[in-house]
């Protein structure tokens, strides 16, 4: 029979939501829980190394966040519009979600441009070319000097609802999207993105350029705190997936099964593969940070038991992971608390227990632990 949505239910005290990091990356705080035994602990986050053998391998999903959130104003006309960058499909056309939607049709285009609170230091010149622009902001825009923008123009619509648009920009795109973009923070946090959501919404190993939402997990990690990893001998393999809407899009079925999942893109070095595939073969444990890095390796692994591996290379996943998976790779996982009826909490109910799982959130709950994106930690072995 279907699990419900219901199922993975939960009441949050508003309270709960963490709106900012911790002062320190790694001084959050961490549940541990020991599947076997059932058993909790408290710790903080730092504690994480006296969990970790020599011989187990760390896989972290080093995808960097970009920013995404893109707010301008229709031309010509004025009004405004919000866009969010989803994945590039080809060079500059991208799907994103818009809106308002109903209002730009394919032909129609919006500008986005650099405002003083977004600038930042150092970046390169580049600008879209010339085009309407609503009287009052073309003054402003003079009076201020050049500035950076990007003008995207809307091709049409997409089976999902999205859009897809070109972009028209000149100069580094990068450099231009850092200049105007804002860091996709989510909603429930309730505040505009900040310059502390620059750094902090970002891991510290992060390095490929392609997510719209962080992989939080790893949010909590420092560099110091990787390197004294290391040096107990846990070996550390990057995995890229690119973070897309499939991951926080709310679930609209009754039935979970009935639930399809965008697909995102994933890619596995060669050595990070062999680091994998050893460390399951010499008895060690494959610690994935974040669902993304779960989901990366249960996409890509062949085999089944002990003759599981991981495959290198680059792919598109859609999978789903619900109770019922038979996990292939994963010895443990380090994740955040998730939201009510969120695929991510399926995930870990998957890797643990439904029931349980619901009961340590309650634990969480009376402990006073933060919730979602910028919240506290467990680690589930």
């Amino acid at each position: 029979m279907s699990m419900l949505l219901s199922d993975f239910d939960y009441r949050l005290p508003a309270e709960l939501i963490a709106k900012y990091p911790s002062e320190v990356r790694d001084q959050s705080r961490l549940m541990v829980i020991h599947r076997r035994s059932g058993l909790l602990e408290h710790r903080r986050f730092h504690d994480i190394a006296s969990y970790l053998r020599p011989g187990d391998c760390l896989v972290l999903n080093d995808s960097k966040v970009i920013p995404a959130r893109l707010l301008g104003f229709k031309a010509p006309g004025g009004a405004a519009v919000e866009m969010l960058l989803i994945k590039r499909v080809d060079g500059d056309v991208w799907e994103a979600m818009v809106r308002p939607g109903k209002r730009l049709r394919p032909g129609d285009r919006a500008i986005f441009a650099e405002t003083a609170d977004s600038a930042g230091p150092g970046q390169a010149s580049c600008h879209a070319a010339p085009t309407v622009m609503p009287a009052e902001a073309s003054e402003t825009a003079d009076s201020a000097g050049p500035r950076h923008s990007i003008e995207a123009e809307i091709i049409g619509p997409t089976p999902e609802g999205t859009r897809l648009v070109r972009l028209h920009y000149e100069g580094s795109f990068e450099d231009c999207l850092d200049a105007v973009g804002r860091m996709p923070i989510p909603p429930y946090i309730k505040r505009d993105a900040e310059e502390i959501d620059k750094v902090r919404y970002q891991t510290v190993y992060s390095g490929e350029w392609g997510s719209v939402a962080a992989p939080t997990a790893g949010l909590h990690f420092t560099e110091g705190l990787i390197g004294e990893l290391r040096g107990a001998g846990v070996s550390i393999a990057r995995v890229t997936l690119h973070v897309g809407p499939g991951t926080f899009l709310p679930v609209k079925s009754e039935h979970i099964d009935g639930h399809h999942m965008h697909f995102e893109e994933y890619s596995i070095p060669a050595e990070s593969a062999a680091m994998i595939n050893q460390c399951k073969a010499s008895g060690g444990r494959v610690i994935c940070v974040g669902t993304t890095s779960v989901r990366t390796l249960e996409s890509a692994a062949r085999g089944s038991g002990a003759a599981a591996e991981i495959a290198a290379g680059k792919g598109s996943t859609d999978i789903f992971i619900k109770p019922g998976h038979s996990f292939r790779l994963p010895d443990g996982i380090v994740t955040n608390f998730h939201l009510p009826k969120s695929t991510l909490l399926m995930l870990v109910s998957a890797f643990y227990d439904r029931e349980r799982m619901l009961s340590a959130y309650a634990e969480a709950i009376e402990e006073g632990y933060r919730f979602f994106s910028y919240g506290d930690a467990m680690l589930i072995l």
